[in-house]
């Protein structure tokens, strides 16, 4: 690394953990403080919830800060080598501006691949927790009683045993709909269940006129057996199926695939899904995106004032939530396809940037 580098990744430091420190602050002032007023009055919540609860909210917060933060240091940090005349004497001394970016662009990447790492690993179990704290120890379990598209995972020695879903799930009556069952052995699925129903009576859960299709070796179906009433394979209880159902950002990638696979089997919609997966990249490549934008911008804007650098980032940091908003909604939905409506703000983001660069090269 040559000195030239060194010397902006430093200048880009100090803006960077500000950054981070102010955005997540703003992230807590604005929703959080809000909802522990909440927990405290309406639930008499306990200050050890609160405070993990609060530091399992931190890994998601954080983790939006990233691409917010690399904004406002490419922004200051050009801002300022630009109006010391730095950048101009870079220029004169034959460095190309895409040169002189590199740095900048380059900790954008790296903090891009960090973010991912950070958003499938720490921040899914992470909010999990942050669910059950709010669920069971400060609302002492007043989640719906009724579920949609259930899903019950049996591990024996790390390796997936049993999934069982059910297109509905009652607590309170204590019975599920339209169930399947998958056994697995080796990453393979050996044995099919599906019954219409199962009912919850005297601590297990018994199905009523079902099939089981046996699956064995490459050819797929050898034998379909029916039956009349059978003992389904799991042992939780209404209340313990209630507490272990997840949100779709409380998976991990690996958890969000066979869910797919899952409601695919069954032919239901899977946007919501998919598209929860292509976030998971596409959120935290916007750092590198952001710096992109941040980098020609921050020279333009160095007659303003470095003091307008976080006016700069406020802006596209709205406009580019808001269209990422828009699209995740569409995609949600089925509307576009999940992965281009995951891609589209950084499509923009990204040939804004290169526009912007390449004008400034030109220059």
């Amino acid at each position: 690394m040559k000195i030239l580098d060194k010397y902006i990744l430093k200048q880009m430091l100090q803006p960077f953990v500000f950054g981070v420190a102010a955005f997540s602050t703003i992230f807590v002032a604005s929703s959080f403080l809000f909802r522990v007023t909440q927990y405290i009055t309406q639930y008499g919540a306990s200050y050890s919830s609160l405070f993990r609860l609060f530091l399992c909210l931190m890994p998601e917060v954080i983790n939006y800060t990233f691409p917010m933060s690399m904004l406002l240091a490419s922004l200051l940090t050009m801002g300022q080598l630009s109006g010391n005349s730095e950048i101009t004497a870079m220029r004169s001394g034959g460095l190309s501006f895409r040169r002189i970016a590199a740095p900048i662009l380059t900790a954008g990447f790296i903090v891009s691949l960090f973010s991912v790492v950070w958003a499938e690993k720490v921040v899914p179990p992470a909010k999990a927790e942050y669910e059950r704290i709010i669920q069971q120890e400060i609302k002492n379990n007043t989640k719906p009683r009724t579920q949609n598209h259930v899903l019950i995972k049996n591990i024996h020695n790390g390796q997936l045993e049993r999934l069982t879903y059910a297109r509905t799930f009652d607590e309170n009556a204590g019975e599920m709909k339209d169930i399947t069952i998958e056994e697995w052995n080796n990453g393979r699925v050996v044995r099919i269940q599906r019954t219409p129903s199962a009912k919850w009576e005297n601590g297990t859960w018994i199905m009523e006129k079902g099939t089981v299709t046996e699956l064995t070796g490459e050819e797929g179906l050898t034998r379909t057996m029916t039956f009349d009433k059978q003992v389904l394979p799991i042992s939780e209880t209404p209340k313990a199926i209630t507490l272990d159902q997840k949100d779709p950002d409380e998976m991990t990638i690996g958890e969000l695939k066979m869910y797919i696979g899952i409601l695919e089997r069954q032919y239901q919609p899977t946007s919501k899904y998919v598209m929860e997966i292509y976030s998971r990249f596409t959120v935290p490549l916007a750092s590198f995106f952001f710096a992109l934008i941040g980098v020609p911008l921050g020279v333009q804007s160095q007659r303003s004032g470095t003091s307008m650098g976080l006016g700069f980032s406020v802006v596209i940091i709205f406009i580019y939530y808001s269209i990422m908003t828009f699209m995740t909604g569409l995609g949600q939905g089925g509307v576009i396809p999940p992965l281009i409506a995951a891609a589209t703000p950084n499509v923009l983001c990204g040939a804004l940037g290169c526009w912007m660069i390449w004008k400034k090269d030109k220059a």
